[in-house]
């Protein structure tokens, strides 16, 4: 068994270089230094705008910055989330998967917004671009950007996601009701397989580790992890802000069934996730950054 003094780590954090985050890599470093993280890494979506700048935060501020992202891929006919931790961000792997996927985002993004103001949802392309400068926006990020919108209060379409209780999860609803297969602003998504980028993983130095596997877009299954791990899948977020108790038990067992390494990561972004303070999740340690970095080298 490892050994759990070892220091706190959280492999899956988002800074404001991702759409929907709220913090800069300065400002999470900070917080990772007074929370007492040993090592933490920024993964924002489909971006590794934070690096090189997040590596002297964390020299100066004496907390190791694991450079990483998070890359939007589809697999199955299902959105994965595939983190990339040691990621060389500089190489052209990593260049061509950002390309891609910006592209990609972008289009969606645009026709999202052409939907819900074909339904009447006071909304534009000029607000959504204004408010999301950092990265193409994904359909969370518009959803907040709708229900912020004073008049959006007065829309008898939206006025369920303004109830008490669902303040909390209400951009969360929004897409779930707006953007999921089958709702009426949906999209089909041309996001990069996951397969292809497992194929390039090699390119990019990185040890991948697949996101929140139990999320309600993912429900990753047995066999989903048994062609993945024969395709380079090196690790698996086991203990995440996406995972009930029943969840964490279920892929804690399979990551030992399949010789996947399992890590931690809350998943933070800032207000668009209120229920996920950072530092939130105390399962990961360091063992999990030495066992993947050992794994990588082979």
């Amino acid at each position: 068994m490892p050994a759990m003094n070892d220091g706190l780590i959280d492999l899956h954090i988002h800074s404001n270089l991702s759409c929907d985050g709220d913090f800069s890599p300065e400002d999470l470093v900070g917080f990772a230094r007074e929370k007492g993280f040993r090592a933490i890494s920024i993964a924002d979506h489909d971006t590794v705008g934070a690096y090189p700048a997040a590596l002297e935060y964390g020299r100066d501020a004496g907390v190791e910055v694991i450079p990483s992202m998070e890359v939007t891929t589809l697999f199955s006919g299902r959105e994965f989330h595939l983190l990339l931790p040691f990621v060389d961000w500089t190489s052209p792997a990593v260049a061509s998967i950002v390309g891609h996927m910006t592209r990609t985002r972008l289009d969606e993004a645009r026709e999202r917004v052409k939907l819900l103001q074909g339904m009447g949802i006071s909304i534009t392309w000029d607000e959504v671009v204004k408010k999301s400068p950092a990265a193409p926006p994904l359909g969370v990020k518009i959803a907040q950007i709708v229900l912020e919108k004073p008049e959006s209060r007065e829309n008898p379409v939206l006025g369920q996601y303004y109830l008490n209780g669902n303040d909390l999860y209400a951009p969360y609803f929004f897409y779930r009701d707006f953007f999921m297969e089958g709702r009426l602003a949906y999209v089909p998504k041309k996001h990069i397989g996951l397969l292809e980028v497992l194929s390039m993983v090699p390119g990019t130095g990185a040890a991948p580790v697949l996101s929140h596997p139990g999320a309600y877009f993912q429900q990753t299954t047995r066999d989903d992890l048994v062609l993945l791990k024969e395709k380079g899948l090196l690790g698996m977020e086991v203990f995440t802000s996406y995972h009930s108790p029943e969840q964490v038990g279920v892929y804690s067992r399979l990551a030992e069934e399949l010789d996947l390494v399992p890590t931690a990561g809350s998943d933070f972004h800032g207000k668009i996730k209120p229920h996920v303070a950072f530092g939130s999740r105390r399962e990961g340690h360091y063992w999990m950054v030495e066992e993947l970095k050992k794994r990588n080298a082979n």
